[in-house]
């Protein structure tokens, strides 16, 4: 009898998992997936319509409706890699990101937004280590090198980029603010308040406890 289980059992490894075990394992696969980043898909809908939001917060950027993929910018690093693989159900380890972005000299105004997305991040306390920063300046300040934690981003090999809002950033310099799973769903504009931007990440960051 044991040598025939021990056939049995060789046949069927040798043959390759069953329609059973196959169904299992796509059960299985789900439901750590739900489990993992369920979450996030609530948070951004509940951010986006206040559902079942007690304290009836509004955010003080402006939402971007639908959301953007961050692949559709073709956004990629120094080294070639592409933003977009920085985000998704695959990574190990997935996190929020500020991205300054603007077009020609970074001027005044460019710089301010640099500054206040590292004092907003700062400023998130325990929750600072959840959310990366970055830029897309391609006539950055001189001044740049002093924030070694804001690497710079660039063009890729569309060259021509789409930002979302339509917003003319040579004029009008944004911070897009991007959700772990890769969408950009947020920006705010040259005059915002530290203050506010800092509510509204706070918020986000509460009721979504992905990245």
């Amino acid at each position: 009898m044991a040598e025939s289980r021990q056939q049995s059992q060789a046949q069927s490894s040798a043959t390759g998992p069953t329609p059973e075990q196959v169904r299992r394992g796509r059960r299985t696969a789900l439901l750590l997936f739900a489990i993992g980043f369920g979450p996030i898909v609530l948070a951004t809908i509940m951010y986006y319509t206040g559902w079942m939001n007690p304290a009836g917060h509004s955010n003080n950027g402006t939402l971007i409706q639908p959301p953007v993929p961050v692949a559709e910018l073709g956004l990629v690093s120094a080294d070639g890699e592409p933003l977009a693989d920085r985000f998704g159900p695959m990574q190990d380890e997935t996190s929020w990101m500020m991205l300054v972005a603007a077009e020609g000299p970074c001027g005044d105004a460019c710089q301010q937004l640099v500054y206040l997305a590292r004092q907003v991040n700062t400023a998130l306390g325990k929750n600072q280590d959840r959310m990366q920063r970055a830029a897309y300046l391609p006539s950055p300040p001189a001044d740049l090198s002093g924030y070694p934690e804001m690497p710079l981003l660039e063009a890729g090999e569309s060259g021509a980029i789409t930002w979302p809002g339509e917003v003319d950033l040579e004029q009008a310099p944004q911070i897009y603010v991007i959700d772990p799973f890769g969408n950009v769903m947020m920006r705010y504009g040259v005059g915002i308040d530290g203050k506010a931007m800092l509510e509204d990440l706070k918020h986000l960051m509460k009721i979504s406890q992905i990245g």
